[in-house]
This record gives structure tokens, C-alpha cells and sequence, in this order.
């Protein structure tokens, strides 16, 4: 039996990475993405997988896609990853409520939205869910208001979907991302902004896309059968540093 994994933003960085571990694990993939160009691009590179055009944050949209998910999961949903998501990063007096509802209804109401449209089909594969989180919803961050604090609340709900949830044999964690080598952040990331990240990191580097998706991968499978409820950073060691130790390593 071939096991299926649902992927949220799912065209490009970690759930890109993630799709391609899936695979690599023998399981097929439902590619979620609302970018309908960068979905027909990165799924017409893979086999195995379904692209499904949907935008996590709208009621009708989950509602159609997890009809047409019903087609295809005919053993049930193995995993799914919560993976969507939008940053917008200011100081708290210059963010305005649509920035911040844009986040909020993304981050936190698309996985809410997501897991519960799907939550019958996981039940019947007694599946795992993964949420991406980030370190930013561990530690406070500057120019995050926003953003830092739907990643809090998707902690939350993590652990809220791993009590209720654990009855339907449905397990559930988060990832928290530390910094990462994307093409985002490289793009905006100034060589200061670099070297700060990299003197705060005890591995002295950026994450990678495919390391981030290691994880997930681990997390949705049957070798984590007994961890659910759990936000597992993977950040270098980013949230164990403490005040002084960029320059304590200096010396």
C-alpha cells in the first residue's frame, strides 16, 4: 500500500524539500500551493505526486480541495504538513491590521482550516500532522509582531490537535525552523545580517531547505510513532544560546 502525504505550500522551499523526501520514502504527494504557476512547475519536474490548486486560507477553497483529496486518498492520509506561510516584518507601530490579518489568516487559520477539513482522512490512516512553526514562535523577534506571534499560536495549536486528536490515533507536532538558507532570505539578508546570524548559531551556519525536511519526513513517519504534542526546533542551536556568546566565542 502506498502512503500518501499532503504537503501545503508545497511549490517552492521546505515543502518543495519535503515533497521530494516523500517521495524519496516511497509515498506519494498531494502538492498544495496557490501559486498555480510555480505548482505546475515544480510538479511537472516530480512523478508521483497531485498538484491541487488551493489557498489554505479561504473556507471554500479547503472545502473543495479536501473533496477532491477524498478521490485520491482511497487508504486514508498518511501525513500532512501544515507548511503555508507569510511573513511581513515591521516594527508593531507601523503594522497595520491587514498586514496583520494576511498573516494570521495564512499561518494560524489556514492550518486550523487545513487539518480540520482533512482530519477524517487522516483518522482513517491514523496519520500524522506536521506543523512549521519557527524559532520565532519560541523567542521574540525583532520586527515580528506578527509573524512571531501566529507561529506562537500555531505551538498552541499543535498541542491542542495532539490532545483531542490522539483519540483518532492522529499524532501531532511542530517544526521550528531556525534561520535557513532560502532564496528569500538570501535575497534580503544583508552580509551584516549574515554574520550576525552566523555568530548567534552554534553551528556558525544557516539551516538548510532539505535539512528542515529530514525532519518533517521523520516526524510524519512510523519511526516517531510515539512523539506527538512536541515543537522540535531545528535551528543550530540558535534557541539554546545565551547572552554573551557571540562574543565569549570571539575570545
Amino acid at each position: 500500500m502506498i502512503e500518501l502525504a499532503l504537503v501545503t505550500g508545497a511549490a517552492r522551499g521546505i515543502g518543495l524539500a519535503t515533497t521530494q523526501v516523500f517521495l524519496e520514502m516511497g509515498w506519494q504527494v498531494v502538492m498544495l500551493d496557490c501559486d498555480g504557476e510555480a505548482l505546475e512547475a515544480a510538479s511537472a519536474e516530480l512523478n508521483g505526486v497531485h498538484p491541487i490548486l488551493c489557498d489554505v486560507s479561504d473556507p471554500e477553497s479547503v472545502a473543495m480541495m479536501a473533496e477532491e483529496v477524498g478521490h485520491i486518498a482511497q487508504y486514508g492520509l498518511k501525513a500532512l504538513v501544515n507548511n503555508a506561510g507569510v511573513a511581513m516584518f515591521g516594527p508593531i507601530g507601523d503594522t497595520d491590521f491587514a498586514d496583520w490579518r494576511r498573516v494570521m489568516s495564512t499561518n494560524l487559520d489556514g492550518m486550523f482550516l487545513v487539518t480540520q477539513a482533512l482530519t477524517p482522512h487522516l483518522a482513517k490512516a491514523r496519520g500524522a500532522i506536521v506543523n512549521i512553526s519557527s524559532i520565532s514562535g519560541l523567542r521574540a523577534s525583532t520586527l515580528r509582531v506578527a509573524y512571531g506571534t501566529s507561529k506562537a499560536a500555531v505551538n498552541a495549536l499543535t498541542q491542542q490537535q495532539a490532545v483531542e486528536l490522539g483519540e483518532l490515533g492522529i499524532r501531532a507536532n511542530a517544526v521550528a525552523p531556525g534561520p535557513v538558507r532560502t532564496k528569500l532570505a538570501m535575497a534580503v539578508h544583508s552580509q551584516d545580517i549574515i554574520d550576525a546570524y552566523h555568530d548567534a548559531i552554534p553551528l556558525n551556519r544557516y539551516g538548510s531547505e532539505r535539512e528542515i525536511a529530514e525532519v518533517i519526513g521523520f516526524l510524519a513517519s512510523d519511526k516517531a510513532s510515539y512523539v506527538t504534542g512536541q515543537v522540535l526546533a531545528v535551528d543550530g542551536g540558535f534557541g539554546a544560546t545565551g547572552i554573551g556568546l557571540p562574543a565569549l566565542r570571539k575570545t
